[in-house]
């Protein structure tokens, strides 16, 4: 049950903005991100919401299953801010490279003025519980 989380709240993001809005673009990019960085998705479900006041479009929230565990992605338009969530298990081997290629690829994508990065070494738990 090892494995690695890791965040990125990103904010001024510059480049790709259109995919904070659209769900089928940003699925089809995100399938894309996670085949080259070599990860197996198995499953996803993205959801666009509608705009909250006048013009403005709402926002994305989307999630990717992955064969070693997911990828999810929030997006809000109206602050130009993005999170994003990226989760590998290490159980037959170790996935952290990918995971953290897949994260370095979907902060790139969208050309952030601000990132807070986070990282979370999981499965303390279950190495105790072995242990014990």
């Amino acid at each position: 049950m090892q494995g690695l989380h890791l965040t990125a709240d990103i904010k001024g993001c510059r480049m790709n903005r259109g995919l904070m809005t659209d769900a089928s673009k940003l699925r089809s990019t995100c399938l894309t991100l996670v085949e080259l960085s070599g990860l197996t998705a198995v499953s996803d479900v993205f959801f666009e919401f509608p705009a909250a006041t006048g013009n403005e479009s709402g926002g994305v929230t989307g999630t990717v299953l992955l064969a070693e565990s997911h990828l999810a992605i929030h997006t809000w338009p109206e602050l130009t801010a993005v999170t994003l969530d990226v989760y590998v298990c290490n159980y037959s081997m170790d996935n952290s490279h990918k995971a953290r290629k897949l994260i370095e690829a979907m902060i790139e994508l969208f050309k952030p003025d601000a990132i807070v990065r986070k990282q979370l070494e999981r499965g303390e738990l279950a190495s105790t519980a072995l242990a014990a």
